[in-house]
């Protein structure tokens, strides 16, 4: 490869020039010659026989030419960005201009990082909510621990009351006909857990093991099913079984099944200390969600549609992985929204905007203050994600480029350092209203007809 020129062309747009050398591109013409031979088929010659000179007469001399350039075109193209010291943010425009004795003449027209500038970022008005774990907040985690350490116990001797969890057949009928999605088998149900329609559940409250029963029940007007709503309804019901859930004594036996605690008060402590942690975990990630919106606001840039094009791309790609990790994948998940490639690429378009801003924005704030970041950092943060992804150093380093970790520790570098300046706001003369506007409330979303 010889670099011939770098040119700025345009904004965010550099156009470099540079040739192959014909001996190189000759040479892999000759490969895909090789490579393809067999697959041509000439007149008069056995497949893989037919002379090159003789292909290239019947399909034209260039007709090695596109898989050859195909094949260089990568690597060229990233020595002649070495060269030039340019970093590209998507993918170029490349053109062949030409081909002769002199070698392969090629134009690449690239997309380079913008020209940014931030001010304003130390000193932003804006605090961390200060977090307080209450004692019910303490016990309701207690008491989802204790849930958890529950036995169920078949009941043979007593009629089904509030909080057992009953087995049923059921089919309902409205003006005498069987409707729709209203008959089960076999259906658990817990008692009072308001999961079917109002008043089914207290009516099969009182019944015993084996009955066989009817219930009256009325669907609410907002019914999901119009054709039900607000419809007096008849069940007929088999009670199969009945269980409920034992739980044991919160007490010093239990922390010590539970924990390492030899104590429910040692216990408790930590379950508050934990709770702690994760509110601030919370209160952090909301802080620095509301800090990073600061920034984008205050960063003056213009963002080549191409570089968020490619952002976009990329998030595609780890959103079509992660979906694949969850036994998905796109076009599926695609088939199921009702929406097209095209319109969950311009869905994503808005996110990766902001995700380039708030990232040139944190390296124009790391290159302002001179962050830097050590050799020992980079082992650290390459030891942290090994141990988090159970890989190896060597994979982690074989996996993730130190240049992305060295961008990635100065992001974070200078995201503390924005964090540590920002200033608690002047509180405002005018007396902020204690009322809250009410929200709209979620729509139930029931399952079946009867429930």
């Amino acid at each position: 490869m010889k670099l011939v020129s770098n040119e700025k062309t345009e904004q965010n747009t550099v156009t470099l020039k540079f040739t192959i050398a014909k001996d190189v591109f000759d040479a892999q013409t000759e490969k895909v010659y090789n490579r393809k031979k067999n697959k041509i088929t000439i007149q008069g010659f056995r497949p893989g026989k037919a002379p090159r000179h003789m292909i290239e007469k019947i399909y034209g001399k260039g007709v090695f030419y596109e898989d050859a350039l195909n094949d260089l075109l990568p690597g060229e193209y990233a020595e002649a960005l070495k060269e030039s010291g340019i970093k590209a943010v998507a993918q170029p425009e490349i053109d062949v201009e030409s081909i002769d004795e002199n070698g392969v003449l090629v134009v690449a027209k690239v997309t380079v990082k913008p020209e940014v500038e931030i001010e304003g970022y130390a000193g932003i008005a804006l605090s961390k909510e200060t977090v307080k774990v209450t004692e019910k907040e303490v016990e309701e985690e207690l008491e989802n621990v204790r849930s958890r350490q529950g036995r169920e116990i078949e009941v043979t001797d007593r009629p089904a009351k509030n909080g057992d969890t009953a087995n049923i057949d059921y089919e309902g009928f409205a003006d005498g006909v069987a409707f729709e999605g209203g008959k089960a088998e076999k259906q658990d149900l817990k008692l009072g857990s308001n999961t079917f329609i109002p008043g089914f559940e207290d009516q099969v409250i009182g019944h015993s093991v084996g009955d066989e029963f009817e219930i009256q029940v009325t669907f609410p007007t907002e019914y999901h099913a119009p054709e039900l709503a607000g419809k007096d309804a008849t069940f007929k019901i088999k009670l199969n079984g009945l269980k409920y859930t034992e739980l044991p004594e919160v007490d010093d036996e239990f922390a010590k099944d539970v924990s390492e605690f030899d104590t429910l008060a040692e216990y408790k402590a930590d379950l508050k200390a934990k709770i702690q942690k994760r509110k601030e975990a919370e209160a952090d990630r909301v802080f620095e969600g509301k800090l990073a919106d600061a920034l984008v606001e205050k960063l003056e840039v213009a963002l080549p549609e191409a570089m968020v094009n490619a952002e976009a791309e990329n998030m595609l790609r780890d959103y079509d992985m992660n979906l694949r990790q969850n036994g998905l994948d796109l076009k599926t998940y695609l088939k199921y929204t009702g929406k097209e490639l095209n319109d969950l690429r311009e869905d994503f378009k808005p996110r990766a905007e902001k995700q380039l801003k708030l990232r040139l924005a944190l390296e124009k704030i790391a290159q302002k203050e001179n962050l830097s970041v050590t050799e020992e950092e980079i082992k650290k943060e390459i030891a942290d994600l090994a141990a988090a992804y159970n890989m190896s150093a060597d994979d982690v380093k074989a996996y993730v480029a130190k240049e992305d970790l060295e961008n990635d520790l100065l992001s974070r570098k200078a995201m503390d350092l924005v964090k540590s300046t920002a200033k608690k706001p002047r509180a405002s003369k005018k007396k902020a209203s204690t009322e809250e506007p009410a929200g709209e409330q979620p729509a139930e979303n029931k399952e079946n007809k009867a429930e």
